[in-house]
């Protein structure tokens, strides 16, 4: 039985990881930071089928030990700092989690067990100020973010131990991808939870940043088969992920009114506060490299995604108010 590590297993990525793990046999095992509020719910389903242990990524001896414990044959790195704006207030904090930390990992695997298999989840965000269009495995980066300049250094890391010390060692520079377990400060969620409490009368208004904002979205659940089929290549490489199509922040609003049979412009407002210091440009990718190497192409078009995520929340507010 094949054992994989997947630190930030409690997040959306994570927990769609887990599953499909679980479903291929694996042993899974997730790294948790040591926290006085446990956040378990995107994982409650599995608790029984995976092992936790408690590590932190600003700690090298814990991912040691974690790694001596475990055992596994693949590590798939997704914790981070992941919310762009954040990065923003915290920028010191954004490096030691989302570049350092990377750092961290690949060295703990290069004293404990150098056959071990790993995965870093770069990011579009690397792109930024887009050099051409679309962008590729090729394309120079050139960030607009601090979270963007950490997923850089943490991708150039990656490549470094992969090519210094002769690690198994993939980037996968994702795309935007959401799913109903995204998180509610993201927009993708944002838009849909709000478009719900609005059908459901908790709320009449939406307050959003810039609706001519554009990116690549896909479905989460569709990105975590090609982090698990880049490890199981012959040889390690870094890939692009992506749905190769480009929307709208108001395309998105659209899709979650429409399907709720409301009319955005009644309550959406646009808010000063919620624009970017320094937005990026026309983030659009072209996952051919995957296509051809790894088999992989994304299966949920991006108006079911958002149909799903809106019709879940929906069900989710009605609970509430029944409960």
């Amino acid at each position: 039985m094949r054992r994989a590590l997947i630190t930030g297993i409690t997040g959306q990525d994570g927990s769609y990881l887990a599953e499909l793990l679980l479903e291929k046999g694996y042993e899974v095992h997730g790294m948790v930071r040591r926290s006085s509020l446990e956040k378990f719910e995107r994982i409650d389903h599995i608790l029984d089928d995976i092992t936790l242990h408690q590590a932190d990524l600003l700690d090298q001896l814990s991912i040691i030990r974690m790694l001596e414990a475990v055992k596994p044959h693949e590590v798939y790195n997704l914790a981070a700092m992941s919310f762009v704006p954040t990065s923003w207030s915290q920028p010191v904090l954004t490096g030691e989690f989302t570049g350092l930390g990377v750092t961290r990992m690949l060295d703990a695997i290069r004293q404990v067990d150098k056959s071990i298999r790993f995965y870093q989840a770069s990011s579009s965000e690397m792109f930024g100020k887009v050099r051409e269009v679309p962008q590729t495995e090729k394309t120079p980066f050139h960030p607009r973010s601090p979270y963007g300049v950490a997923k850089a250094y943490g991708h150039w890391i990656t490549v470094n131990y992969r090519e210094s010390y002769d690690l198994f060692a993939c980037s996968g520079i994702l795309f935007n991808h959401e799913s109903p377990r995204r998180g509610l400060e993201f927009v993708t969620r944002k838009v849909t939870h709000g478009a719900a409490m609005i059908k459901q009368g908790m709320t009449n208004e939406l307050r959003l940043g810039n609706l001519e904002s554009k990116r690549d979205w896909g479905f989460a659940g569709d990105y975590v088969k090609a982090m698990w089929l880049m490890l199981q290549q012959d040889a390690p490489g870094d890939y692009v992920i992506s749905s190769g199509s480009t929307h709208s922040v108001q395309e998105l609003v659209e899709i979650a009114f429409g399907h709720l049979g409301l009319s955005w412009k009644d309550h959406v407002i646009q808010a000063p506060e919620f624009y970017r210091p320094a937005e990026v440009d026309l983030l659009l990718g072209s996952s051919e490299k995957a296509k051809r190497d790894l088999g992989w192409e994304p299966e949920v078009s991006f108006e079911e995604l958002i149909q799903i995520m809106v019709q879940t929340d929906l069900e989710l507010l009605k609970k509430k108010q029944q409960g």
